[in-house]
């Protein structure tokens, strides 16, 4: 017999926690499912491990800047005191059970299992028992996404690794080919390159992050190869084979020969077993259609990378805050993504928010476009080596407002803060070139592009 409560939340990553955190500390009846761990991909394999990998390269990146330091050394760093310092302090600051105390805490209540929907306002958790729940008041759907592994001939069952077994390895392969140059890709491939790994990057397309401006590709081109890294554009992946001692990738024209393989692919989502269909919800779609207030179908919302609006935690964090307000019955105003940010945190940083000069031109906009390299600001050229990077804007002329913005150098991803107040306020470019910009900062690259402007 199924027991009545208020919700039932389906995938408890940082959306789904927050959420059900959310309801729960207003006071209703609140069933939080997972069956992996409370936290989701970020805390453990995904933003959080990453980015300490990301500092212990980038530190020893500073250090070879410098001549007579790492730069003049050929001893290849050990990788095995980084690999236990990210794996004992994840699971100390991001602990499961802490998750769930905090939840439970907040007067939730866990279910650990695999949530699925069995008709409008009904949830089945396969678990150790099977349970069956009747959500009074709704239903939220928040249970994000896995790797998407491309169907390519002889992948299926040859070992590769995806992010996770990347983030959780001991040892630092070496060599290391990556098939995928988005934003995990081009991370991990610069983290093994700068701790001694042979590192080769097949991308499909052609340049590296296909999804930014075609200009950040190219900055991290360039500097992936002066890396020494080999980077592969325009080159898709026909063949996948694997001896037990390493992996070949037959390419157009070209085999690439690697000791290990990561798969940075994408993600997708698994609406097929979320019995999503019962609630008239077409699960042959990639995504989960959501409106405004994270509404899916009647007594059902659904948040996360599973709406398929950016797989980043602070869009989920952003969603479940609505879908929390409307299942509460407050006013809120609905979800807006014009000014949507996204970071690679390579080095150089690619930050970048709202739309590329293309998809721009695509929907009809009158597009002007500025460029400003960052080497050549007062704090680029203090900065030297490793200065790499600009800003480039992109203003919609009719409204004289930013619609997209890149700031790719050394600390993109923050100055990208001030582009992304400009393009979600829809401040006028007038407005902006009254600011005063503190000197010498890498945001004033931000003034030298308003100028290019004219």
């Amino acid at each position: 017999m199924a027991e009545a409560v208020d919700v039932v939340v389906i995938g408890m990553g940082p959306g789904g926690e927050a959420l059900a955190g959310t309801l729960a500390s207003a006071g209703l009846s609140v069933v939080g499912v997972e069956e992996r761990l409370v936290g989701g991909e970020c805390p453990y394999w995904g933003c959080v491990p990453s980015k300490m990998m990301i500092r212990s390269a980038g530190l020893l990146a500073e250090a070879r800047r410098v001549p007579g330091m790492a730069g003049e050394s050929r001893v290849r760093p050990d990788w095995s005191p980084v690999a236990r310092r990210i794996r004992e302090e994840a699971t100390t600051d991001w602990d499961d059970r802490v998750a769930v105390d905090r939840f439970t805490g907040q007067g939730g209540r866990f279910v650990r299992g695999r949530g699925r929907l069995a008709g409008p306002g009904t949830v089945v958790v396969d678990g150790e028992h099977t349970r069956e729940f009747r959500a009074c008041r709704a239903i939220v759907l928040a249970t994000g996404t896995e790797p998407d592994v491309p169907p390519i001939p002889g992948l299926w069952g040859s070992g590769y690794w995806t992010n996770r077994g990347a983030v959780e390895t001991t040892e630092v392969p070496e060599s290391l080919c990556v098939l995928g140059a988005g934003a995990v890709g081009a991370e991990l491939a610069q983290v093994f390159s700068r701790f001694g790994g042979g590192v080769t990057v097949v991308e499909a397309a052609d340049r590296l992050l296909p999804a930014e401006e075609p200009g950040a590709g190219d900055l991290v081109s360039r500097v992936f190869e002066a890396e020494g890294i080999t980077v592969r554009t325009g080159s898709p992946a026909r063949k996948v084979s694997h001896d037990g001692t390493g992996f070949v990738l037959d390419l157009d024209g070209e085999r690439v020969r690697a000791r290990r393989l990561l798969v940075s692919t994408g993600r997708r989502t698994r609406l097929e077993d979320l019995g999503v269909e019962t609630v008239d919800v077409d699960s042959r779609k990639r995504f989960v259609e959501v409106d405004e207030r994270m509404r899916a179908a009647p007594g059902v919302w659904a948040v996360g990378d599973v709406t398929g609006r950016g797989q980043f935690t602070h869009v989920s964090v952003y969603q479940a805050r609505i879908a929390a307000a409307d299942i509460l019955g407050e006013d809120v105003g609905g979800a807006e993504y014009h000014a949507l940010p996204r970071v690679t945190f390579t080095d150089p940083e690619i930050g970048s928010v709202g739309l590329t000069e293309a998809q721009a031109r695509e929907r009809g906009a009158d597009v002007r476009t500025a460029r400003a390299e960052v080497a050549s600001s007062a704090r680029g050229w203090i900065h030297k080596a490793g200065n790499e990077g600009f800003v480039k804007l992109v203003v919609d002329a009719r409204s004289d407002t930013l619609v997209g913005a890149t700031s790719a150098g050394p600390t993109g991803g923050e100055v990208l803060g001030a582009l992304t107040l400009a393009v979600h306020a829809r401040i006028p470019v007038e407005r902006l070139r009254s600011m005063i910009y503190a000197y010498p900062t890498f945001h004033r690259a931000i003034e030298d592009a308003l100028g290019e402007l004219g």
